[in-house]
């Protein structure tokens, strides 16, 4: 039971995250139009090179490692403190680099200096700690107030284009905000530290492993708009940048299982539990399957209309984007739970590196020629082809661990059903008036038509969920 109620918190944190700029979206894209969005996009994926080199793969790192010793409190304590201050000093340097940076940077100064406060963020993210000792519940719950009061802010304080840097300022804020709530907690579960026995040093060398993947995927998040913004324009950054955020919204209910399983998974290893291990990584990917498959056609079904009616006339080239992109929820959902869920807590990181740097490499070697032809198209056939190869290498190297067969057990049947779907929502889609009704109504009967095929297949999903809820 914890593990589904976990789920649930984690699917609602990682929507959180999204929904704050996308609850905005159909208001922010006509009030700032694609050159203030593609400002926002270009802006952010530079800052997320030196957030990325400050927190030196200890995210994940700090999620794994808690999970280990959770149920030691004193061990426990030591080491979040440790990670913590390693933290603080690690970002501390990046925001250094980022004040060099700053100094040569004269075209869009202010908007790097606002977008900077998400660096800040990551000194005092302390999720990755209740996330390691699989209490989800306080991450969303408190930081839901401060989404919240950043989407008024929005609508109070942005009026105009020349408003771009205060929406920057009020998104990248209320990280900041986000993350301080989550403090308050600690003294319930942390002991003061013991400072004579401290050794920071210790967790650089494996956080510097999970490092390297991070580097790669950030390939996929943050280097596609900055080639665009080189190559092509600021707004074609803007095009890719709200065409994106929509998948991740998506992805956000998929990839929420990683989240969850990745600490529960490294606990059960510890204790030796290997065929444990393996039942839930069989139940996890079916699962994902079994929603990845009608999210990507779904999105697909209905991009026509939605992306106009979503972000306004300005960005009617996105629906083609869209359709393009949808493939990579069910690719990456496949290969968050051979990665996340699997090599990682498993300690196979040297494997999960090789897989994301060849998506890396993929990505950039594709971005090249393909943006150069087709532009922001051309970036999205990037990505999908990467995403390609990652999910590709990561099946083949597990196939001697997993069986492979018994992943995808069911998966004839979620296509079958998601494609019956597919077809009678895309027809509804073009033949009906664009309106946010019609789009809810669409939804609804794509909905009913996948849940209403499933009860008829009788797919390994439907029986999965109460395993886990009595094992637990």
């Amino acid at each position: 039971m914890r593990i589904i109620r976990n789920y649930f918190y984690t699917a609602g944190y990682n929507l959180l995250i999204l929904l704050t700029p996308l609850l905005t979206v159909p208001y922010i894209s006509r009030v700032l139009g694609p050159t203030g969005v593609g400002i926002n996009a270009t802006t952010n994926s530079i800052i997320t090179y030196f957030l990325l080199f400050g927190t030196v793969g200890i995210t994940i790192y700090g999620n794994r490692e808690i999970a280990f010793i959770r149920d030691n409190r004193g061990q426990r304590s030591q080491t979040f403190w440790e990670i913590e201050i390693l933290q603080l000093l690690t970002i501390s340097c990046a925001y250094l680099a980022f004040l060099v940076f700053l100094f040569f940077e004269h075209q869009l100064q202010i908007y790097f200096f606002y977008q900077s406060f998400y660096i800040i963020a990551g000194a005092v993210d302390i999720s990755w700690y209740f996330m390691g000792l699989e209490d989800f519940k306080k991450t969303v719950l408190r930081n839901m107030l401060v989404k919240i009061a950043s989407v008024i802010a929005i609508f109070v304080f942005v009026k105009t284009r020349q408003d771009t840097g205060i929406y920057i300022l009020i998104l990248a804020g209320s990280q900041v905000l986000g993350n301080l709530t989550l403090w308050p907690y600690l003294r319930h579960s942390v002991e003061r530290p013991n400072w004579r026995q401290l050794n920071l040093f210790r967790h650089l060398r494996p956080s510097l492993a999970l490092f390297v993947p991070q580097i790669a995927t950030t390939v996929y998040l943050a280097l596609n708009k900055t080639m665009l913004w080189q190559m092509d324009s600021l707004t074609a950054a803007g095009f890719y940048d709200y065409s994106d955020k929509l998948i991740k919204l998506v992805l956000a209910l998929v990839t929420a299982t990683g989240t969850v399983m990745l600490p529960h998974i490294a606990n059960l290893f510890m204790k030796q539990q290997l065929e444990r291990v393996k039942q839930y990584l069989y139940m996890s990917f079916d699962f994902v399957l079994a929603i990845a498959i009608p999210m990507a056609l779904g999105v697909a079904a209905v991009a026509t209309t939605l992306a106009p009616l979503f972000f306004g006339r300005a960005f009617g080239a996105v629906d083609r984007l869209l359709m393009i992109e949808a493939p990579v929820i069910i690719l990456i959902g496949m290969s968050n739970v051979l990665g996340q869920q699997f090599l990682l807590p498993t300690k196979q990181t040297k494997t999960y590196t090789i897989s994301v740097t060849i998506g890396a490499l993929v990505n950039i070697a594709c971005n090249i020629p393909l943006i150069w032809f087709w532009g922001v198209a051309g970036a999205m056939c990037a990505t999908l082809i990467s995403e390609v190869c990652v999910t590709g290498y990561q099946l083949v190297v597990t196939r001697h661990t997993l069986a492979t067969r018994q992943l995808f057990t069911a998966s004839l049947k979620y296509v079958l059903a998601g494609v019956i779907m597919f077809v009678v929502i895309y027809a509804l889609n073009i033949n009906m008036t664009a309106s946010y009704l019609n789009l809810a109504l669409q939804i609804g009967i794509g909905a009913l038509i996948y849940i209403g095929l499933l009860f008829l297949l009788q797919p390994p999903v439907l029986t999965n969920a109460a395993k886990l809820r009595t094992r637990m």
